[in-house]
């Protein structure tokens, strides 16, 4: 579950750039901060499920910010439109 977690938190990051997929990123990211949640608890993999952990939770910030920003971005637009 830690290697899980690690993987979706990059392929997270990775999508969070990319824009219009960033909710897929998001969903990606939800996944793995569960599977990082349980790869915890094995004292083996414990420091791959935090690296997953982490790299997750900021994926999970940063497309919160992009689609706050996305959304932001068309509302202006469309009042700039009915203003002109």
């Amino acid at each position: 579950m830690a290697v899980a977690s690690l993987v979706l938190g990059i392929i997270a990051l990775v999508l969070s750039f990319t824009g219009g997929f960033g909710w897929i990123g998001t969903i990606v990211a939800i996944v793995g901060i569960i599977l990082g949640a349980l790869g915890r608890k094995d004292p083996e993999k414990k420091g791959m499920a935090t690296a997953g952990l982490v790299c997750c939770i900021i994926a999970a910030v940063l497309d919160t910010i992009v689609a706050i920003a996305c959304l932001a971005c068309v509302g202006a637009a469309g009042v700039a439109s009915t203003m002109a």
